[in-house]
């Protein structure tokens, strides 16, 4: 693991741990973000933007710092061009327990924005195997649908996360249509995030 630290933090930055494009599983080949990306990707994958009103009220993404300080992220798309894989890391990020709290009080969320409602709806998922002591790890579902009926968009996610100290790492699987999950990709490219991240 290296990278710049953030002398005034003795913490390194977000992108010191994120996993690399060419360690990205072959079939998903990945660019990191430039950070005005990431400010707009990163809410991507809670489904609900910047600036939305939700409801329940309670239920606005736990909050983030999404400039280069805070939050790195790096996607890979798949050949095909049908789904992307995200590896985020947020340092530093809130206790996990405090997300997964979040994540069960807010199952099924409304947001607006821009005139446009959509429906977040997140289930948690079997929490995986940390691929190293002390790292704890949450997993669930997501999927956003938004517009008329008989026109909806479906976006669809899958989301693995680990956290060691205060730096998370999370990646998601992200899909718009009906071809699902490649869970042997996210499998590895959440092993292989976790252990660039915090195995060395």
């Amino acid at each position: 693991m290296t990278g710049v630290s953030d002398p005034t933090l003795d913490r390194p930055l977000p992108t010191a741990l994120l996993l690399p494009p060419a360690l990205f599983p072959a079939s998903y080949p990945a660019v990191i973000l430039p950070p005005s990306a990431v400010a707009q990707a990163a809410p991507d994958l809670a489904g609900i933007p910047v600036g939305a009103k939700v409801e329940p009220p309670g239920c606005l993404p736990l909050p983030q710092n999404y400039g280069p300080e805070g939050t790195a992220m790096a996607v890979g798309t798949s050949v095909d061009g049908r789904a992307t894989i995200s590896v985020e890391v947020v340092v530093p990020a809130p206790e996990l327990a405090e997300l997964k709290n979040h994540l069960g009080e807010c199952g099924e969320v409304d947001a607006t924005h821009r005139g446009v409602t959509s429906t977040v709806t997140t289930v948690a998922a079997p929490e995986p195997l940390p691929p190293m002591g002390g790292v704890r790890t949450v997993a669930y579902t997501r999927t956003v649908t938004s517009g008329q009926p008989g026109h909806e968009l479906t976006q669809s996610m899958e989301s693995r996360g680990a956290q060691l100290g205060d730096a998370r790492i999370l990646v998601t699987y992200m899909t718009f249509d009906d071809s699902g999950i490649d869970r042997d990709a996210l499998d590895i490219a959440f092993h292989d995030a976790v252990v660039y991240a915090f195995g060395g």
